[in-house]
């Protein structure tokens, strides 16, 4: 700016040279010496103008960065400096709205509502759209449409990858009322009286109490889910089935049998069903799952209980229930001596965490008895017991400790109960049958003879 000055004074103080002279304009006058160089009077304008120009330039440029709150440019292209801040961080000067022209007010751009990612201004509520009819879309039909989620039926592959799931989570946590939930948002359609097939067909293959648990299911999905024609159509199919279901489940038929019967008990399936089948049977499997029915049926007339034939879960029933099943158990292995039923029978009562009171009456009952049978059948159950893991480690070893417990109320009744027990002990740890730390955890001899002589 010093130098576009100088250069001003310097141009009008030739001319004022050149009018005293009487407007005698000279050739070698025309010529200046600016910054060492030789220029014309006409150059020297144009070096002018393009020294405004980039001051100007050089102001657009630093007010569009401060939102013109910086310098200005006067009239006769001077800078001014203004008398606001300094420019602010690089990340305000990113995320700032207001107009980069230089011009305008310095708000935000649309009021705020315009931008990357904003959808409108703070507060502001839309109001529903007014359909244009002379828009070249619109479509008259479509005015008075209701739209609504539509979920396609279930074939025959989605349903048994979708229901499948389903049951063997209930046969998990036992609730009729999540299983009902999660058929009701299906589509079953046709499928609806598949649902009881599919159910029975794997309870089958399952335990006493799912089959328990499947009867309770088909009870309580009658009426809310599914009707009454539905299940007479499940059943029908399952008695067809059944030379196919025989493969894998040899006793298919008289399961099927107990799963009817129930229904009658129920009063999901008509008394007639059975009736409805006479004279018209020629399939053996299906005539003994309906014998079968027809004999339940009635027994319960003198007194038979057919809610509860399957049996109850290992959980839900009461430990005096439990303790009685496991006595017999114990009583009827004492006279067939049969390892392998034994087994069974205990897998099947499902109290894997009860285990322990097993042991408990196995032990007493070898106390209370006379002779040594008893003594060697119940040492080498025990020892099968735990050679097949159905009685675990912990199990073996709180029955142990149970008796350890009670032995001196138990050797009021049996006066030997001390020296019988030791035999145990020694004998059961010859057999592998408890560890070192059980043994030592045994009462001593000498306490025991200690006790008696007292």
């Amino acid at each position: 700016s010093t130098k576009v000055c100088e250069s001003t004074e310097l141009i009008e103080s030739f001319v004022s040279g050149e009018e005293d002279n009487g407007g005698h304009l000279l050739s070698n006058k025309n010529i200046h010496e600016i910054n060492g160089n030789w220029l014309s009077s006409s150059s020297n304008g144009i070096h002018e103008a393009r020294l405004k120009a980039k001051a100007k330039r050089r102001l657009r440029k630093n007010s569009s960065r401060d939102s013109g709150r910086g310098d200005s440019l006067s009239d006769n292209g001077d800078v001014a400096r203004g008398t606001l801040a300094a420019p602010t961080s690089p990340k305000s000067k990113l995320l700032d709205r207001r107009s980069r022209l230089g011009k305008g007010r310095g708000l935000p751009k649309k009021g705020g509502a315009g931008g990357k990612g904003v959808w409108g201004r703070s507060g502001e509520v839309y109001e529903p759209e007014q359909v244009d009819e002379k828009d070249p879309n619109y479509d008259e039909a479509q005015e008075n449409c209701v739209y609504e989620t539509v979920v396609p039926p279930l074939d025959e592959r989605d349903f048994e990858k979708t229901v499948t799931p389903i049951v063997q989570e209930y046969f998990e946590h036992g609730d009729t009322n999540e299983v009902a939930e999660l058929l009701a948002e299906l589509n079953l359609g046709p499928m609806r009286s598949e649902v009881p097939t599919l159910a029975v067909s794997m309870a089958l293959e399952a335990k006493a109490s799912q089959r328990e648990l499947t009867s309770r299911l088909l009870a309580d999905l009658c009426g809310p889910i599914l009707s009454y024609r539905d299940m007479e159509n499940s059943f029908d199919k399952l008695l067809r089935e059944l030379p196919d279901l025989v493969l894998d489940t040899p006793g298919a038929s008289q399961f099927v049998g107990q799963f009817i019967a129930r229904a009658v008990s129920d009063r999901i399936l008509s008394k007639s069903y059975i009736e409805s089948y006479k004279g018209r049977v020629d399939c053996k499997h299906t005539r003994a799952a309906l014998d079968r029915a027809a004999v339940l049926l009635k027994m319960s007339l003198g007194g038979l209980r057919i809610d509860n034939h399957w049996g109850t879960g290992g959980g839900q029933r009461p430990v005096t229930q439990l303790v009685k099943e496991m006595n017999l158990l114990l009583k009827e292995y004492i006279l067939s001596g049969d390892t392998k039923e034994a087994e069974r029978c205990l897998r099947e009562l499902e109290v894997p965490h009860f285990h322990h009171e097993f042991v408990y009456e196995a032990i007493v009952m070898v106390l209370e008895s006379k002779g040594m049978k008893t003594f060697n059948m119940v040492l080498q159950l025990l020892k099968s017991l735990s050679a097949s893991s159905i009685i675990t480690v912990d199990q073996m070893r709180r029955g142990y400790e149970r008796v350890y417990m009670d032995i001196a109320e138990i050797n009021i009744d049996v006066p030997r109960a001390y020296f019988i027990l030791e035999q145990i002990v020694d004998k059961s740890f010859s057999m592998d049958i408890i560890g070192v730390t059980i043994r030592d955890l045994c009462p001593c001899r000498c306490f025991f003879y200690y006790r008696a002589h007292i």
